[in-house]
């Protein structure tokens, strides 16, 4: 499994690839995960297997694992 370093005050953009069953979460549902992981200014686009998240990482510098849903994940530019 892949790991990913998130920094303190940077924008990320990831692309999420759901599983069929998966792929019926909301928009919502999908932005509320992203927040209790900590990022805030949470946006999700997209429906069905495929999601667009972006969001800003407010806490300290931080490497976690990439969960298997996430296909691409890309810093911003601010």
């Amino acid at each position: 499994m892949s790991t990913f370093t998130v920094r303190q005050g940077r924008r990320y953009k990831a692309t999420i690839s759901l599983s069929m069953l998966q792929s019926f979460a909301s928009n919502e549902t999908i932005g509320d995960k992203f927040r209790a992981l900590g990022f805030t200014e949470v946006a999700v686009d997209g429906q069905g297997e495929t999601r667009t998240v972006e969001g800003l990482w407010p806490l300290a510098d931080a490497t976690a694992p990439l969960p298997p849903e996430i296909a691409a994940i890309t810093e911003l530019e601010v």
